[in-house]
């Protein structure tokens, strides 16, 4: 069953879980959070989930009310208490309940929520047959304004991103910098091949690192694949032998279309079949066990 966890509490009936209309994640997006898989007891990645949310909430100056272990282990008993074995965490920290204002001082205890529950961003067929998608307008906030490092509540320029996916008929949506390169989906990273050589756009092109990202990284240097983190265009992406996105909720799909170009042979190619294989024995085998 679904459960959410407030500062200490646990609900399991959704419409009992409340935080107050003057926290200050609500009423200004500010605060930071993550999206975390749990594969058969086993929740993925814990740790690099944890030490992004910290860095992520020391970058904005909010203080977390516990400690890392402290917090890890609340989000095990709130597992627990859903009884899922297979789910998705949404772990969030606010900056707290405060005034009406913008200053954070006025916010004396951030809240902190864990919402367990399943999340399913596309129909399977997707992930057989391919998404098409197409390149947004909304380019992706620069980098010298607002670090895309820090994962934070404020999505409002990748549900712009996302808006225009939908507008499309399309399922995402990828978004250029200033510059014009590309960084990455709405919610979501980007990655092409071609000629057997994978390539993702690289940190400075404004991204946030994502987790499966740097696992795809990791499998390809494990596996003797060539992997480029570089600069990509939309030339790049449509002149790609494959294009597919990665990320905690989209775990990895193929892309077939771009902006109305054929990706490839316009169907889920080898490499992508190759990753996405050496992918699923991760998610299947590790993780921090839920119960002993």
């Amino acid at each position: 069953m679904a459960v959410v966890y407030i500062n200490g509490k646990l609900y399991s009936n959704r419409e009992d879980a409340k935080i107050s209309v003057w926290d200050h994640g609500f009423l200004y997006g500010d605060g930071v959070f993550e999206g975390i898989r749990v594969y058969n007891g086993r929740i993925f990645k814990c740790q690099e989930h944890l030490r992004r949310l910290y860095d992520s909430a020391k970058t904005l100056n909010i203080k977390p009310p516990m400690s890392m272990e402290r917090l890890e282990h609340e989000l095990i008993e709130t597992i627990k208490y859903s009884e899922m074995r297979d789910c998705y965490i949404r772990l969030i920290i606010s900056r707290g309940t405060g005034d009406l204002g913008l200053n954070p001082l006025k916010c004396p205890e951030p809240t902190v929520v864990i919402i367990v529950d399943t999340i399913t961003l596309f129909p399977a067929e997707m992930y057989e047959k391919g998404v098409e998608i197409v390149t947004a307008s909304t380019r992706k906030n620069s980098s010298a304004a607002t670090n895309p490092n820090v994962k934070s509540l404020n999505y409002l320029n990748n549900i712009l991103a996302k808006i225009e996916a939908n507008r499309a008929g399309a399922a995402e949506a990828i978004m250029l910098n200033m510059q014009g390169y590309i960084t990455e989906g709405s919610a979501d990273n980007v990655f092409i091949v071609r000629d057997g050589v994978v390539k993702t756009p690289p940190t400075y092109a404004g991204i946030l690192v994502g987790i499966t990202r740097n696992l795809i990284l990791e499998i390809c240097r494990e596996n003797g694949i060539p992997a480029l983190e570089t600069n990509l265009t939309l030339f790049d992406v449509y002149a790609a032998d494959e294009v597919f996105l990665t990320g905690t909720a989209v775990e990895m799909i193929p892309v077939i279309d771009v902006d109305g170009r054929t990706i490839g042979e316009g169907k889920p190619g080898p490499m992508f079949k190759k990753l996405l294989g050496k992918l699923r024995a991760r998610t299947g085998s590790e993780g921090t066990p839920v119960w002993d």
